[in-house]
């Protein structure tokens, strides 16, 4: 009894110290996000028959990237979970054999002489008395062990089933950005607030060289019949909340340089590819098309002297002119979407370096560029 007791004490107290609180569970956030997922794709029919079926249809495109979205963070925190797990289990290899074998050396023989001590009615009665601390803590390591093992299970589990949710999410979202398209081509009730002048912007672009340039060119021309349809109000008192125009990190912050030295007055956002870029607030579409080396460029108006720069698109919607409502969808983004093995690679790395494409934001008031961060609400710490 002395040696049981020798050897199931500092297990004993090992046990008792390694009481961890519970984790966010990963797995419970895949079966959310493929409840995200299967919603949208109900919208995604439901949408065909809409009567606005762009603004149905946008919804949709979010409702799929935001359920991708959570889908990776799932599948990224179940593969850092299980190897935070391993790695637990395998610096626990000695505890576990020990205590294994302590289950089993007492699971063995259930004969009452197995608590017999040599030394008498008194060595049995104390040894009794120890048993009766340590079983509870063995039968608390022990259940710590079956649900580790358990969780161990249904992470591997859910990487193996992930394949198919991701695929049929991929699928409907480029069905919904493909309809999309089809509907805003469709479009005809945007109100107009002017016509471009098509020699005007021509005659910019040939003359301009960098983007500040054109911005600057921009706000000096007067539309073309100029009316008030449509008409924006003040979002002056929306300072510094206004969301980015797409789901985005933030790469390069106003000022900072790049890997060329270069420093910009704006912002550079990291997405995903093809992900939907839209209107932070209601704006008047001020020019699209190509500009420079920048791709596809977007120049929206909120209000007299206050323009919102968007470069780096890869196809943009609407005509100049257009009064765009709040959220409506603006353009998409370039590159390809990963094929499933590539996200899962991501994932199994734990990495989540999947947003390839770049999206540079510029605020320009009157002439002047400013911190897009005294507009847009990035969640910058300080």
């Amino acid at each position: 009894m002395r040696r049981l007791r020798a050897l199931l004490l500092p297990l004993v107290l090992t046990l008792a110290a390694q009481a961890a609180p519970a984790a966010t569970d990963p797995a419970e956030a895949a079966r959310a996000a493929a409840d995200q997922l299967e919603g949208a794709s109900v919208a995604l029919d439901e949408a065909q028959d809409a009567r606005d079926r762009v603004s149905a249809l946008t919804e949709t495109v979010l409702a799929f990237e935001a359920g991708l979205e959570a889908l990776r963070d799932s599948l990224r925190r179940a593969t850092i979970r299980e190897r935070q797990l391993a790695r637990e289990l395998k610096a626990r290899e000695t505890e576990i054999a020990r205590l294994l074998g302590a289950l089993l050396t007492i699971g063995k023989d259930t004969s009452p002489t197995l608590f017999l001590h040599p030394g008498g009615p008194t060595g049995t009665a104390r040894s009794g008395m120890i048993l009766a601390d340590i079983t509870p803590a063995l039968d608390s390591g022990a259940a710590r062990l079956r649900s580790d093992l358990q969780e161990v299970m249904i992470l591997r589990q859910l990487q193996q089933g992930a394949a198919q949710t991701l695929q049929e999410g991929l699928t409907g979202v480029q069905d919904a950005r493909t309809a999309l398209s089809q509907a805003i081509a469709n479009r005809t009730d945007l109100p107009k607030r002017f016509s471009e002048d098509p020699i005007k912007t021509a005659l910019l672009i040939a003359s301009t060289e960098t983007l500040e340039g054109f911005a600057s060119g921009l706000a000096e021309i007067d539309p073309q019949g100029d009316t008030n349809d449509g008409e924006v109000s003040d979002i002056t008192d929306r300072k510094g909340e206004l969301p980015l125009p797409v789901q985005a990190n933030v790469l390069r912050r106003a000022g900072e340089a790049d890997a060329a030295g270069i420093r910009r007055p704006g912002l550079v956002l990291a997405t995903r590819p093809n992900a939907l870029v839209t209107t932070p607030t209601a704006a008047t579409i001020r020019y699209r098309g190509p500009l420079l080396d920048y791709g596809n460029v977007m120049i929206l108006e909120p209000q007299p002297d206050l323009m919102f720069v968007l470069a780096g698109l890869d196809s943009v919607f609407g005509s100049t002119g257009d009064v765009l409502p709040e959220g409506s969808p603006v353009g998409l983004m370039g590159g390809h979407d990963p094929g499933i093995g590539a996200i899962l690679s991501q994932s199994s790395e734990g990495t989540g370096q999947d947003r390839s494409e770049t999206l540079y934001l510029e605020v320009r008031e009157g002439k002047t560029p400013v911190d897009p961060e005294t507009w847009f609400r990035t969640d910058k710490e300080g």
